[in-house]
């Protein structure tokens, strides 16, 4: 791949990362200001809350695993095995994930749905102008990846192990502090619960 190519690859992975950014702000504001139908110390609170963390964890643990497949990889070939055999977006998949996890923690179902459905249609569009770009670049090879696996939602009899290729340690460690940014919606959670229980932040609106 020349210069020009990894430097237009590298725009896109910028765009992936200020989506990202956004998303996260966007999703602090609704937890700031949102609170959950369910009285905190309700069983369906608490267990909405515990499912959170378990796609958050999930979320930045898949991250970490499409990572160990693409690396620096990316830039020079198509990767098709491990999670890229099922999906052709595993990043932006478990990405979506932990943004659900996030939604969680307000233990409200609809804002569970709504963070994923919300980071899912932000990252369709990186997806799109990504992929068109890949296709020039890599032709054939490509497009019959496009053919074989879907966009976003995996097909798990799709699976096969493939290689992960040579690994890259900064490229992994930049994955994991980019999703470790979802536990921060943790601690953040308790404090802002504490804040709107003591009438210090206002609740504009509240979801089932």
């Amino acid at each position: 791949m020349s210069e020009k190519d990894k430097n237009g690859l590298g725009r896109y992975q910028q765009m992936r990362r200020l989506v990202l950014a956004i998303m996260i702000a966007v999703m602090f504001a609704a937890l700031l200001f949102g609170q959950s139908i369910f009285p905190p110390d309700t069983h369906i609170h608490e267990a909405i809350e515990m499912l959170g963390i378990l796609m958050i964890f999930l979320g930045i643990v898949g991250r970490l695993w499409a990572t160990l497949y693409i690396g620096g990889r990316k830039s020079g070939e198509v990767v098709t095995g491990g999670p890229y055999s099922t999906t052709r977006n595993p990043l932006y998949v478990f990405s979506t994930l932990a943004a659900a996890g996030v939604g969680a923690q307000m233990g409200s179902i609809v804002a569970t749905v709504g963070f994923a459905v919300l980071c899912a249609a932000a990252f369709h569009i990186v997806i799109l102008r990504e992929e068109r770009f890949l296709e020039a670049t890599f032709g054939d090879d490509f497009r019959a990846y496009v053919a074989r696996v879907p966009r976003f939602f995996p097909k798990l009899s799709l699976y096969q192990e493939g290689d992960t290729g040579k690994f890259v340690p900064r490229t992994l460690l930049t994955t994991l502090l980019d999703g470790l940014v979802f536990l921060v919606a943790l601690p953040v959670f308790e404090m802002i619960d504490y804040a709107q229980q003591s009438g210090i932040v206002p609740v504009l609106f509240r979801l089932p």
